[in-house]
C-alpha cells in the first residue's frame, strides 16, 4: 500500500476564513476502498430491519403497527445525527469520532440483535441511526484525503460504497432472515462493522480541527454558511426536491407490484434493489466527469435522466405484463443512475465552497436531501391511495424537473 504524505486536514481555524495550505498528497488506493466499504456497511445498518418487520414482529409478539416504528426509530436516528453530531467533524478529530461511532454502532447492533421486546429495538434503533453516520463523516475526510484534481473521483468511488450499503442491505438482511433468523443478520452487522473498525484504526490518518467554534456556534454556523453560499443552497434543494420522486417510488414499489396486472411479493420488491445497485455505478462515473468538465454538467444531466426514467414508467399500459416489469426495471437503473450522479456532483460543488467546514455543508446538502425523502415517503403513499401508480409517476416526474429548473436557473453573482 502506497504511503499516505501530510495525511491531516487543512489546519484552518473557520472563524479566520483563511485558506488552507496546498498539500501533496497521495492517497493510496486501498485507504479509499476502505472508505467505501466503511461508508456502505455503517449506512447499511439503518436499511436491515426493514424486511425483517414481519419475521421480527411474529417472533416477539409485536402487532404490525408498533414494529413499523423500528426502523422510523432508526431513521429518526439517522435525520438528528446529522444535524447534530455531523458537524462536530469541523471542530474536533474526524478519526477519532469515527471510531467512536464505530463502537457505539457495534454495541447498537448487538443490542438490537439480543432484543425482547419493542421498548429495546425502539432504543437501539435510535442508537443505530446516531451512530450509522459515521458515513456522513467518512466522505468529508476522503475529500480532505484526496488531491482536489481527483477529489471528485475518490468521493465518488467512496459514495459507490455508501449507495451499494443502502441498495444491497434489504436483499441481503431479507435472505439472512428467512434462513438463519432475524437476530443472526443484527449479529453479523455488529462483526462486520467491529472488522471495519480494526481496519480504519489501523490506516486512517488523524485530521486536524478546522474551527475552534464552540458546539452552539458551530450548529448556528450552518445556517451562517446557508445564507452566505447560493450554491450550497441550490444544491440543497436541487438534491432535496428529487430526493420526493427517489424516495416515492421506492417507498411504494412493494404494494404496486402486490396489486393488479403484477401480483407479486415482498422478495420481488427486495430484488429491485439489485437493479437499483447498477445505479450505484454512477458514483465513480460521475466523479471522473465532474474531475473534468465540472459538476454542473453532471447535476443536469443526472437530474435530466432520473426525469426521463421516471416519465418513461408512464408507458407501462402499452407492453405486456412481463413488458412492464422489464420497463420498470430498466427505469429503476436509469433514475438511479441520475440521482446517484447528482449527488457525487453536489458533493463536489459543495465540499469546494469552503475547506474547513465540509462537515457543516455535507450536514446541510443531507438534511436537504432526508427532508426530501421523508416528504416523498409521505406523498408517495397519499398518491398512490387517491391516484394509484400513476399519482406517483407524476409527482417524481414533476418533481425532477422542478430540480432541473433549480439548476439551470441563472444563479446570481
Amino acid at each position: 500500500m502506497s504511503s499516505i504524505q501530510n495525511t491531516h486536514a487543512e489546519p484552518v481555524l473557520a472563524a479566520t476564513g483563511a485558506t488552507p495550505p496546498k498539500r501533496d498528497v497521495r492517497l493510496s488506493g486501498m485507504l479509499i476502498w476502505l472508505l467505501a466499504a466503511s461508508a456502505g456497511f455503517s449506512v447499511a445498518s439503518l436499511y436491515y430491519s426493514q424486511p425483517m418487520l414481519g419475521v421480527i414482529g411474529s417472533d416477539l409478539g409485536i402487532a404490525d403497527r408498533a414494529v413499523g416504528m423500528v426502523p422510523m426509530s432508526t431513521q429518526l436516528g439517522y435525520a438528528l445525527g446529522i444535524l447534530l453530531l455531523a458537524p462536530l467533524g469541523d471542530r474536533y478529530d474526524r478519526r477519532r469520532i469515527i471510531l467512536i461511532k464505530v463502537a457505539v454502532l457495534v454495541l447498537a447492533l448487538l443490542l438490537a440483535g439480543t432484543s425482547s421486546g419493542l421498548s429495546l429495538l425502539l432504543a437501539s434503533g435510535l442508537a443505530i441511526g446516531l451512530s450509522a453516520t459515521m458515513a456522513q463523516d467518512i466522505v468529508p475526510a476522503a475529500a480532505i484525503l484526496a488531491p482536489e484534481q481527483h477529489r471528485g473521483k475518490v468521493v465518488g468511488t467512496v459514495m459507490t460504497g455508501l449507495l451499494l450499503g443502502i441498495l444491497l442491505s434489504r436483499v441481503l438482511s431479507g435472505f439472512v432472515a428467512e434462513h438463519m433468523g432475524w437476530r443472526v443478520m443484527f449479529i453479523a452487522a455488529a462483526v462486520s462493522v467491529a472488522m471495519i473498525g480494526l481496519a480504519l484504526l489501523r490506516s486512517l490518518p488523524a485530521f486536524k480541527p478546522t474551527t475552534q467554534l464552540a458546539y452552539r456556534a458551530l450548529l448556528g454556523s450552518m445556517l451562517d454558511l446557508l445564507r452566505r453560499h447560493a450554491s450550497l443552497r441550490r444544491a440543497a434543494m436541487a438534491q432535496g426536491l428529487l430526493s420526493v420522486g427517489f424516495s416515492a417510488f421506492w417507498s411504494t414499489l412493494a404494494l404496486m407490484l402486490h396489486g393488479a396486472p403484477f401480483h407479486l411479493g415482498s422478495t420481488a420488491a427486495g430484488a429491485f434493489g439489485l437493479a437499483g445497485a447498477a445505479g450505484a455505478l454512477a458514483a465513480p462515473l460521475a466523479g471522473r466527469i465532474a474531475d473534468r468538465k465540472g459538476p454542473e454538467l453532471v447535476t443536469r444531466l443526472g437530474i435530466g435522466l432520473a426525469a426521463l426514467s421516471f416519465a418513461a414508467m408512464g408507458l407501462a399500459p402499452f407492453f405486456s405484463v412481463d413488458g412492464s416489469l422489464c420497463l420498470l426495471v430498466l427505469c429503476a437503473i436509469g433514475f438511479d443512475f441520475g440521482v446517484q450522479a447528482t449527488l457525487v456532483a453536489h458533493q463536489t460543488i459543495v465540499y469546494g465552497l469552503d475547506p474547513a467546514a465540509r462537515s457543516r455543508l455535507n450536514a446541510v446538502l443531507f438534511v436537504g436531501m432526508f427532508v426530501g425523502m421523508a416528504a416523498g415517503a409521505a406523498l408517495g403513499s397519499l398518491m398512490l391511495a387517491q391516484w394509484g401508480w400513476y399519482g406517483v409517476i407524476v409527482l417524481a416526474t414533476l418533481m425532477s424537473f422542478a430540480a432541473l429548473v433549480v439548476r439551470v436557473w441563472p444563479q446570481r453573482r
